[in-house]
């Protein structure tokens, strides 16, 4: 379902350049929950938004359900992302001025669904992760754990085929983090759906079908 070769990644500054992934090899299997581990700085987050085509690689190919990622142009990148892949981001990054359910539905609406159809799927996924009375409420009106979980619903809207999370609880005290570690798991064994999760908590990386860990921008495990 995901495969990257070779993926390099440096960026040039005044004192010369930062080699941030030093040639990643990685294959990921269709439903397979994969933990990212390694300490801060070791170049978890921008292999993720790599694998995700919001970054571009230096050198090396990613492909996602076979597609060479990179070979397409910047607006099918983006619209291949919008359909294939979804994010969950250590801050939810959820739009203020717009309610739970409007922004899950949000990625509907990007790619062309009427508001009437895209109402639907974004109720059930939010009565999923148990916000069904929360629906209305904009972003401020939400606890930490209740945005984050309408992130989630937001990730997942499109049935995507990969899921990408960078840190999903780095920002919840340890109780949120149980409750949405636990909802992460349940909807991605029930939907079958891919996961590559970039995390400190070592619960967490436990639970996952197989663990990977970077060290100066290699995976070393």
């Amino acid at each position: 379902m995901l495969k990257a070769i070779q993926v390099y990644k440096a960026y040039p500054t005044g004192q010369g350049q930062i080699d941030v992934l030093q040639g990643i090899d990685l294959e990921v299997d269709q439903g397979d929950i994969v933990a990212v581990v390694g300490p801060s700085g070791v170049g978890k987050s921008t292999l993720l938004h790599i694998l995700g085509g919001l970054d571009e690689p230096s050198s090396g190919q990613v492909f996602v359900d076979g597609v060479d990622v990179f070979a397409l142009s910047d607006a099918d990148r983006a619209h291949f992302r919008n359909q294939h892949v979804g994010f969950v981001f250590q801050f939810h990054h959820l739009l203020s001025d717009f309610t739970a359910l409007e922004n899950v539905m949000m990625p509907l609406l990007i790619a062309g669904v009427s508001q009437p159809a895209a109402r639907g799927p974004a109720l059930a996924l939010l009565d999923s992760v148990g916000l069904a009375k929360r629906v209305d409420h904009l972003p401020a009106e939400l606890s930490g754990g209740e945005a984050q979980r309408v992130a989630v619903a937001r990730a997942l809207i499109g049935q995507p085929k990969v899921v990408l999370a960078d840190e999903p609880s780095g920002n919840l005290d340890a109780g949120r983090s149980v409750e949405l570690h636990a909802l992460i798991w349940d909807l991605a064994r029930s939907r079958g759906q891919t996961f590559v999760i970039a995390t400190h908590d070592a619960e967490l990386s436990k639970r996952a079908d197989r663990v990977i860990r970077m060290d100066d921008g290699r995976i070393v495990i």
